[in-house]
C-alpha cells in the first residue's frame, strides 16, 4: 500500500486548502471488519437548534471548533466571519443569546481559529491557523470581558512550527499543542509556550518513514505522555497514533493500516478509564465506499489497538470528525457526512454497540465538524453549515445545538 502525504477527508479546513487534494489515501476494502451491532434511525426529540450564526450583522460563521462550559455560559470560536471576517470568539449562554465577544482583525492579529478554546485562570487561550507578526498563527489569549492579547506568533521554517489548527492543552500551567506544518522535517511539530509567550518546539513529526505527519488534533495528557493523532503517515500512510513525553520522547506509534482497520484519524484521543477512544474518518468495512466510511477504535499506552464499530452506508453516520466523549461510560460523537446527507450525532458503548441520536437535514445544522459536550446530561455542539441563516452554501452559516440523549 503506497504512503499517501494527503488527507482524504475534507473536515480539516486547512488540510484541504493547503494540501492539494483531499482525497489522497485509498485503502482497499479488506472484507467483513470487526464484529459489531447497529440500530441506526433518526430519533431527535430531544433535539433543538439553539443559536443560528449569520443571524446578526458581522455575526461569526462556520464554527469547526468544540465550545468550553465557564460557570454556565458556552464559549467557542468561529472560522469566519466577525466585524473584519478573519474569525471570531463568541459566548452563549444556554438560553441561546449570543453575543461576539471578540472579532479577530488579521495582519498582526490572529486570524481564522479552527481550534477551540481553553480556561486558564479565568482566561481563555486558544490558537489561530493563520495571522500574528509572520503570517504563521499565533497562540492568544482572550478575557470573559472581550481583551485580545496575543501571547505568540508562530515563525513557521525548521526550527519553529505553523498552522496551528487544534486546541491547547494545559499541563501545570504550561500550554502544549500541535501545528500542521513546520519543525525539522517540515511536517509538523508538538509545542510548548507559557502564558507569558515564551515558546519551544518539544517534537517534530516526520522524523522517518513511519512517523505521522501534519497533526490537526488536541493532545492528551497521560501521566506526562502527550497522545494524540496524526491523519497521515505512519507506516502505510493511513496516520498514526502517537505518544511524546513533555521532553520529547516519543513513546508510542501506531500506524493505521487503512482496509478494515481505520485511517486518517483526524480527532483527538480520550483517556477512559487508562485506555484510549478515537475515530478514523476513512477506514473500516463500509462496502461500496472507496475510502470507508470511518471507525471508533481503542488503543492501550502500550499500542494493541482494535476497531470497535465501522461506519456504514446511510442511515447510519459517515467520516466522523470530532473527538468522542464519554458520558457515564457511553461514548457520544457527531459525524461530518452520512444519516441524510449532513451528518449525525451517535452514541457507542466501548463493546462496539451503535445508535444514531440524530440525522442533521440542513435546516436544523449540517456537517458537524467538532465534538461535543456535555453540560448536566444535555450535549451541546456546532455544526458548519446549515441553520438556514446568511451564508448562501449549505443552507446556512451553521448552528450551536443541543441533545438530550
Amino acid at each position: 500500500m503506497a504512503a499517501s502525504r494527503r488527507v482524504r477527508s475534507c473536515v480539516v479546513v486547512v488540510a484541504c486548502v493547503l494540501l492539494a487534494s483531499c482525497g489522497g489515501v485509498q485503502p482497499p476494502i479488506e472484507g467483513a471488519g470487526t464484529m459489531q451491532q447497529r440500530t441506526s434511525h433518526r430519533a431527535s426529540s430531544g433535539y433543538q437548534v439553539v443559536y443560528r450564526f449569520g443571524s446578526r450583522h458581522r455575526d461569526g460563521r462556520l464554527s469547526y471548533a468544540p465550545m468550553i462550559n465557564v460557570k454556565g455560559t458556552l464559549y467557542g470560536t468561529t472560522y469566519r466571519g466577525g466585524a473584519h471576517g478573519f474569525g471570531t470568539v463568541f459566548r452563549i449562554p444556554a438560553a441561546g443569546k449570543e453575543q461576539t465577544l471578540y472579532s479577530f482583525g488579521g495582519g498582526s492579529d490572529g486570524a481564522l481559529p479552527q481550534a477551540g478554546l481553553i480556561v486558564v485562570n479565568g482566561t481563555l487561550y486558544g490558537t489561530t491557523a493563520y495571522g500574528g507578526a509572520n503570517g504563521n498563527g499565533t497562540v492568544f489569549s482572550v478575557t470573559t470581558g472581550g481583551t485580545e492579547k496575543i501571547v505568540y506568533s508562530f515563525r513557521g521554517g525548521s526550527s519553529d512550527g505553523l498552522t496551528p489548527v487544534a486546541s491547547l492543552l494545559n499541563v501545570n500551567g504550561t500550554l502544549y499543542g500541535t501545528t500542521f506544518y513546520g519543525g525539522a522535517h517540515l511536517y509538523g511539530t508538538i509545542f510548548s509556550v507559557t502564558t507569558g509567550g515564551a515558546e519551544m518546539v518539544v517534537y517534530s513529526f516526520g522524523a522517518g518513514s513511519s512517523d505521522g505527519e501534519n497533526p490537526t488534533a488536541n493532545l492528551v495528557d497521560i501521566k506526562g505522555t502527550l497522545y494524540g493523532t496524526a491523519p497521515v503517515g505512519g507506516a502505510h500512510g493511513a496516520g498514526t497514533v502517537f505518544g511524546v513525553t513533555t521532553s520529547g520522547q516519543e513513546k508510542l506509534s501506531y500506524s493505521f493500516g487503512g482496509g478494515s482497520d481505520g485511517a486518517n484519524p483526524g480527532a483527538s484521543l480520550i483517556d477512559v478509564n487508562g485506555a484510549l477512544y478515537g475515530t478514523t474518518s476513512a477506514g473500516g468495512s463500509c462496502a461500496g465506499h472507496d475510502f470507508g466510511c470511518g471507525t471508533v477504535f481503542e488503543i492501550t499506552t502500550t499500542g494493541t489497538e482494535k476497531v470497535l464499530y465501522s461506519f456504514g452506508d446511510s442511515p447510519d453516520g459517515q467520516d466522523p470528525s470530532g473527538s468522542l466523549i464519554d458520558v457515564k461510560g457511553r461514548l457520544y460523537g457527531t459525524t461530518l457526512l452520512g444519516g441524510s446527507g449532513d451528518g449525525a450525532i451517535f452514541a457507542v458503548t466501548t463493546t462496539g454497540k451503535e445508535k444514531v441520536l440524530h440525522l442533521f437535514d440542513s435546516s436544523d445544522g449540517a456537517q458537524p465538524a467538532a465534538s461535543l459536550i456535555d453540560v448536566h446530561d444535555v450535549l451541546y455542539g456546532t455544526t458548519r453549515y446549515g441553520g438556514g441563516h446568511g451564508c448562501r452554501i449549505y443552507n446556512g452559516c451553521g448552528t450551536v445545538f443541543a441533545l438530550t440523549p
